[in-house]
């Protein structure tokens, strides 16, 4: 399932071209799913739901790229290939990319400001993305 424009990536050394495995692709959707389900728990912190949710919109970006046959050590260009690996709208993407702001704050200078504004629409962009790839994945025919 190559698609020219990651295909330009990979030519630059931004993105490796390289077959998806079913158990990998199996391990990113429970994983994101797991995720996902215990961002949604409102007992939990905001602070532990933020980063539950950009985990698993991770885990299932990654999965739709790996799907494609490509692979990123970079999560920001996982997020940034949605565009093309599930057609998302680059309104959706932009609420990824602003989180993965947030966690970079977080995860490397410590700060970590969460609004439940941003939450929400990360949560609601995450099961977007976890729709779009069960999807994905349950077109693809057994091999």
């Amino acid at each position: 399932m190559p698609l020219p424009e990651l295909d330009n990536l990979v030519r630059i050394g931004k993105l490796k071209a390289e077959p998806p495995a079913t158990s990998e692709l199996t391990g990113l959707l429970r994983s994101g799913s797991v995720r996902l389900a215990d961002a949604q728990r409102g007992e939990l912190s905001m602070e532990s739901r933020f980063d539950l949710a950009y985990n698993a919109a991770h885990a299932f970006s990654l999965a739709a790229l790996r799907w494609h046959g490509y692979r990123s050590e970079n999560r920001y260009l996982v997020f940034q290939s949605l565009t093309h690996t599930l057609n998302l709208p680059s309104a959706q993407w932009r609420v990824l990319d602003d989180a993965h702001r947030k966690r970079n704050l977080a995860e490397y200078e410590g700060d970590i400001e969460v609004d439940e504004a941003l939450l929400a629409a990360l949560l609601r962009v995450t099961n977007e993305v976890a729709e779009r790839v069960r999807a994905l994945l349950a077109a693809t025919p057994e091999s």
